[in-house]
């Protein structure tokens, strides 16, 4: 689904810099040269107010006091988000009781197709737990924003009705804590059961 490599470049060097864990280093005030330089953390994520599966307002204090696994990704995608998404499942199953714990989440990057009947219907195949949001567009945009994700819609042959065409976006779970910060993120390479040994440890 990324074909636009060199418009990726900007979220490929996030990636990098989330796997080298800059940009959750400490705030501080460095003194240099006689001046000082402030030094700080990149912040991704933050509060969102969407709409879920069933309908319904969902925002992310709805969720306080459990652990969110957020994708982004789109019910019309032909393999990468199924196969992540599976993944998450997968892993969730393996975590047994402590799946409880987890809220996975699907946050769509093609609003204009992905209402909340067929969201009900896609994230029913992964699980009873899932929880599919979607909104208008300029919500997904703010959401995708905040979380630093890329998400273009790139057009497939002819365009009827509805528009044919697929939308190229970031691979990245997201791991949320209980108080709605990021604490970590998986990238597509992950496996089932690496990431339900890690979703353990750090839940």
């Amino acid at each position: 689904m990324l074909r636009n490599k060199q418009a990726l470049i900007p979220y490929l060097l996030l990636v990098a810099a989330l796997a080298g864990g800059l940009l959750w280093y400490q705030s501080e005030q460095v003194p240099r040269l006689g001046r000082v330089v402030s030094t700080g953390k990149m912040e991704v994520g933050g509060p969102f107010r969407l709409t879920d599966h069933t309908g319904k307002p969902r925002g992310d204090s709805d969720f306080r006091g459990r652990y969110m696994l957020i994708y982004f990704g789109f019910t019309y995608c032909p393999d990468i988000c199924p196969t992540t998404l599976a993944v998450m499942a997968e892993a969730l199953d393996q975590l047994g009781p402590d799946a409880k714990k987890i809220v996975p989440v699907l946050i769509t990057v093609d609003p204009e197709r992905d209402t909340p009947e067929v969201l009900a219907e896609y994230v029913k195949a992964f699980g009873p737990s899932f929880v599919g949001l979607t909104g208008s567009v300029a919500e997904i945009k703010e959401v995708e924003k905040k979380f630093r994700v890329y998400a273009v819609k790139q057009p497939q042959g002819e365009a009827p009705k509805g528009g044919n065409y697929g939308v190229d976006h970031s691979n990245v779970m997201y791991l949320v804590g209980p108080d709605g910060k990021v604490i970590h993120f998986y990238t597509e390479a992950i496996s089932p059961d690496d990431l339900a040994k890690d979703l353990k440890a750090k839940t």
